[in-house]
């Protein structure tokens, strides 16, 4: 371990820069890959395997988002544990949050599998993209054990203070999987389930690599037996306070549904396929914000405990202005080449002329998305999981769904593209304005 004192007393930028680095190249390495799959997928398998899988990215989403309810929940906890010094408590949330990692894997596929079909069709699978969906998310399912236990346990030992562990996991998985999958795709001709093949041994090298760190000495934390029997004041808690990322999940996938819906009415399948691809590319421009805040979140988390509360508005500042800076970064590129972006993904003409549009229009506010980001897992590391929720759920429900029930019958397929932004603008004023008036009673509290 490197050290968890060290997030009470080093230099809060050399902090910041020591865990956001390591968490910024694993999810942008982990976002890489994903791209590269669809690459694969979109130049080996088709435009209907991409629709495919942008039909199959809701289920993706729910199956990360009970991931994400295990692992930022447990990690945010873990965090405060520590600040607080109750090293046992830290360790009991480690083994509880790996048996419930486990317990999700097992029944989630347990209750999707048998009405596969049906979901795929309600999603609004056409004939013919159902086979390619069904294929693809099958056996993902069958492997979904792997990526929960993965995504779990890398959150802990992030929030451990071993950030480098962490995104060497990331490495590992993304690396494998970007070996396999041209290999499966072309060399084996397993289509679009060689892809998800792919993605499901990679996600399990790196779970057992995870659960081993956790069983070696030099790890701070270890994974004990005696941890593991499910104590149902942790589990509420690590559910508590993972609530607002799994809400976010749910949130968005209940806003795929609905994006794929409009765009097969006003764009086609066509259209399908590019929302596919431009999410992905949205991610890839989110993931370095999202590794400042995965950084960033033990450092608060810690302090937060310890009540160094200004150690905590100085993480916080700092962290805004480097996702601003990264998100403004990422906006440029994306309005100057996005014909070329999308065109990697599938040569047809059509395909191109409606992404690049679309790709333009998704994050035309993608600058002030830094700011939202960290300022929501603010109020996750503190454990103020309430404030999270509804930050989150502003973006992705409050405002997004209504957009996209009222501006496509406006504006048409215009219109399904541009309910992202305008949510994006909603939520940071909502974020800004509950972020500001909390720093305001930190400071208050620092000089009592």
């Amino acid at each position: 371990m490197e050290g968890s004192a060290a997030l009470g007393q080093e230099r809060v930028d050399k902090l910041l820069w020591r865990y956001s680095v390591p968490a910024m190249i694993g999810m942008v390495v982990n976002a890489l890959y994903n791209i590269v799959d669809s690459i694969f997928v979109g130049n080996g398998v088709g435009e209907f395997a991409l629709a495919a899988v942008a039909i199959a990215f809701p289920v993706m989403i729910i199956l990360m988002g009970f991931g994400m309810l295990i692992g930022v929940g447990a990690g945010s906890l873990v965090s405060i544990r520590m600040g607080e010094g109750r090293k046992e408590d830290a360790e009991k949330i480690l083994g509880n949050a790996f048996t419930l990692s486990v317990l999700c894997g097992i029944v989630l596929s347990a209750m999707i599998l048998p009405f596969l079909d049906p979901v795929l069709q309600l999603l609004g699978a056409e004939p013919n993209i159902l086979p390619y969906a069904r294929a693809f998310i099958k056996v993902m399912l069958w492997g979904s054990l792997f990526m929960y236990v993965g995504f779990g346990l890398n959150s802990i030992v992030r929030a451990q203070g071993d950030p480098k562990i962490a995104m060497a996991t990331m490495l590992i998985s993304a690396g494998i999987n970007v070996v396999l999958n041209p290999l499966f795709i072309f060399y084996f001709q397993l289509g679009i389930a060689g892809s998800a093949l792919a993605t499901v041994i990679a996600q399990m090298v790196a779970a057992v690599w995870i659960i081993l760190h956790f069983l070696r000495k030099k790890s701070y934390l270890r994974l004990k037996i005696q941890c593991m029997a499910l104590d149902f004041t942790v589990v509420f808690q690590i559910i508590k306070t993972g609530a607002s990322p799994f809400l976010m999940q749910i949130a968005a996938s209940v806003v795929n549904v609905l994006f794929n819906h409009s765009l097969l009415l006003y764009g086609g399948e066509i259209a399908v396929a590019c929302i596919g691809v431009i999410t992905r590319i949205g991610m890839l421009m989110l993931m370095p914000i999202f590794g400042i805040s995965q950084g960033v979140q033990p450092i608060i988390g810690y302090n937060y405990g310890a009540r160094n509360y200004t150690r905590v508005i100085e993480a916080v500042r700092r962290a805004s202005y480097a996702a601003s800076a990264l998100s403004l970064a990422g906006f440029l590129v994306v309005q100057f080449f996005s014909e070329s972006i999308v065109g990697v993904f599938n040569q047809n003409g059509e395909f191109i002329a409606i992404g690049a549009k679309g790709l333009r229009l998704f994050l035309l506010l993608l600058p002030v998305i830094g700011f939202q980001v960290i300022g929501a897992n603010y109020f996750q590391a503190v454990g103020k999981a309430q404030y999270a929720i509804f930050f989150s759920m502003s973006r992705q429900v409050i405002i997004l769904i209504p957009m996209l029930l009222l501006l496509p019958p406006l504006f048409g397929l215009n219109g399904a593209w541009a309910a992202a932004p305008v949510a994006d603008l909603g939520s940071f004023l909502l974020t800004g304005y509950f972020l500001l008036k909390e720093i305001r009673t930190l400071r208050q509290s620092e000089t009592l």
